[in-house]
């Protein structure tokens, strides 16, 4: 059985409520990624940004 099908699973036993919990919760945990991810290029493209403008000319 995979990851995603052993969640699946679980995930049906669940009563409407707590799925709906569970799905704010992976919705939360994803954003916490994306914001990560979004912070980690901010810091790139502000740490490069010397050699991104003279790349630009």
């Amino acid at each position: 059985m995979t990851l995603a099908e052993k969640l699946l699973q679980e995930f049906q036993k669940l009563p409407a409520n707590k799925q709906r919990q569970t799905i704010d919760f992976v919705e939360f945990l994803c954003n916490k990624e994306q914001k990560k991810l979004e912070d980690m290029m901010d810091t790139v493209i502000t740490d490069n940004k010397e050699a991104f403008l003279e790349l630009s000319k």
